[in-house]
């Protein structure tokens, strides 16, 4: 028996087990995040504007998105680029999350773009705009998630984003 299959185990009840269950209610916090931060003008969209915003402002960032698909997974200076961050954001205490689904990403940040190419949403951060914003209990519940994760050593834990 592996410490993943232990009876009662938080991780594995729910509607496919607790994990699945906790993944979903962050995944919906994520969305609402998203929306807020988008409507508040306080994302940051690619992996050199969030490095840049990283250099000069790392206390003003609550959230660091990470999105690549199974195709980029293979991309040797895009895994470098995530590996710097995540250490950077680690040594900052900045949350970290990994977005499985980009394209869902895409659609949450980039409604309206039609044909023209995409923006790069391999790395997004979010920033605090506001003292309030750190009131929005859908960024709890996100921070919450990060850090339960942190103690089930996954230090960057994995979300989908649901499909709507």
């Amino acid at each position: 028996m592996t410490l993943e299959e232990l009876p009662g185990d938080h991780r594995t009840a729910g509607r496919y087990g607790p994990g699945a269950g906790r993944m979903e209610q962050a995944g919906d916090a994520l969305e609402e995040v998203l929306s807020k931060a988008l409507s508040q003008r306080s994302l940051t969209l690619g992996v050199y504007e969030a490095a840049k915003l990283l250099n000069v402002d790392p206390d003003n960032v609550v959230l660091c998105l990470l999105a690549a698909d199974e195709e980029e997974a293979g991309d040797a200076a895009l895994q470098i680029h995530f590996t710097l961050i995540q250490a950077f954001c680690c040594e900052n205490d900045i949350n970290i999350l990994r977005v499985s689904n980009p394209a869902r990403l895409a659609q949450l940040l980039l409604p309206a773009t039609g044909p023209e190419p995409p923006a790069d949403l391999h790395c997004v951060l979010v920033t605090n705009p506001h003292a309030s914003q750190w009131k929005d209990p859908a960024l709890s519940q996100l921070m919450c998630f990060c850090r339960e994760s942190r103690y089930m050593d996954q230090w960057v834990p994995v979300i989908n984003l649901p499909e709507r």
